[in-house]
């Protein structure tokens, strides 16, 4: 009995083990004359999947539904397929990257995507919400890929079949230009796999989107309510809201809470200010400056050290990941300002950092947003230790040799 896949053949899904079954050199056919939303809601077909959904693989010992299931199942077909990677470590990687696939990646395309085609409610808290994961998802990915062709080993595997099947309808439906260019290693690795010949074969020519489909309304034609007779100077007009549509209209977004503290004799902009027009004289000037302006009842200094210095061996892959940081690192510019320094004139290279935060604590919702900041450890500035004043000091200031080395490189958030 040959390997019947039950799906329609546009499927991003119904992809995966297609393109496996190309590198394994298993044959899977598809179910002929497949009708989504026919084919699946007969008997036959809720048999093989009670709740109707596609694709199922139809094999000789019974079917199989989930599609990466499916994937590993025909993957499986060959013994010691390369696909599963070369070592155990490689195989855990693999499916590291499934699971991360589905849940980080696939998961926030939907929630962005489906909304806006009608498939789903549309709540534009909730697109905003399924944006910023799916950036963050993308963001880690970009780190993974900047120095690594393929997402584990040095050829593809079942990992980069089902990322790249994900990713597929986010680029041909909503992932723009103008959003995929913030992850340029993602769109390096997504168009040069996509493009082997094996994925061509099933997933065709794919072209990235050109706009954000709009959204679909949901809502049923309502029947035309007959008109009631209406004093002209009472009429309320259809562009206009009526004192109880005022009432109930939408109310401002909550402040940060950051915003809601008590004021601060420290003006960050003016800080940001001295610092960026300072070009001579820089301790005399900005950083006596900032010693001048700052305000501990209104901001906290930290020190951040990364955990994995060990890892940082390669000095591009150490900067791109410093400036990933951050790129992230966006959604708290009003309240902040870093100095980030990659330490060391060779491998490995130590990632320090100074943060300048409004309030007596690092913001929670930095903590909560930006993955990054469990990558590093934390630790408060004491402004009455001298030793400790000194380092903020030559932080800000780039000096060189920091701490009896050299620097690499000296990145500023501001």
């Amino acid at each position: 009995m040959a390997l019947i896949l039950h799906s329609t053949n546009n499927n991003k899904n119904a992809s995966k083990a297609l393109i496996a079954a190309e590198y394994t050199g298993v044959k899977v056919e598809l179910a002929k004359d497949f009708q989504m939303g026919v084919s699946n809601n007969t008997p036959e077909f809720l048999k093989m999947n009670p709740i109707g959904k596609v694709p199922v693989l139809e094999t000789p010992d019974g079917p199989v539904f989930e599609s990466n299931a499916i994937a590993r199942y025909v993957t499986k077909l060959k013994l010691n397929n390369p696909l599963f990677g070369s070592s155990l470590i490689e195989y855990a990687q693999i499916e590291q990257w499934n699971d991360f696939s589905a849940t980080e990646v696939d998961a926030n395309i939907g929630r962005w995507l489906y909304p806006r085609l009608g498939y789903r409610v549309y709540i534009p808290a909730a697109e905003e919400s399924a944006v910023v994961a799916l950036k963050r998802a993308l963001g880690a990915l970009n780190t993974r890929l900047a120095s690594n062709t393929y997402l584990v080993g040095h050829s593809i595997t079942l990992a980069d079949i089902i990322m790249v099947c994900n990713l597929s309808i986010g680029f041909r439906m909503i992932m723009t230009k103008s959003f995929t260019k913030e992850f340029p290693h993602v769109e390096r690795y997504f168009w040069t796999v996509v493009n082997q010949p094996n994925f061509c074969k099933i997933l065709g020519e794919v072209k990235q989107a050109e706009s954000i489909p709009a959204v679909q309304s949901q809502k049923p034609a309502q029947p035309e309510k007959p008109k009631a007779k209406v004093e002209p100077k009472k009429e309320v007009k259809k562009e206009e809201l009526s004192p109880v549509e005022e009432e109930a209209a939408p109310k401002p977004k909550a402040k940060n809470p950051l915003d809601l503290l008590p004021p601060s004799k420290m003006i960050l902009d003016d800080w940001k200010r001295l610092y960026s027009n300072t070009k001579t004289n820089f301790r005399e000037v900005a950083v006596k400056g900032f010693w001048d302006m700052y305000d501990p009842e209104g901001y906290s200094l930290w020190f951040c050290d990364y955990k994995y210095n060990d890892e940082n061996t390669v000095s591009f892959v150490t900067l791109n990941k410093v400036g990933g940081f951050l790129q992230r690192m966006d959604l708290v510019r009003k309240y902040a300002f870093g100095k980030m320094l990659i330490v060391g004139s060779k491998a490995p290279f130590k990632v320090q950092g100074l943060w300048l935060f409004r309030g007596k604590e690092i913001p929670k919702f930095v903590m909560e947003e930006v993955y990054d900041m469990e990558l590093y450890e934390w630790k408060e500035v004491d402004i009455n230790d001298e030793a400790q004043k000194e380092r903020v000091s030559q932080m800000i200031e780039d000096h060189e040799p920091f701490e009896g080395e050299g620097l690499l490189d000296a990145k500023c958030f501001k």
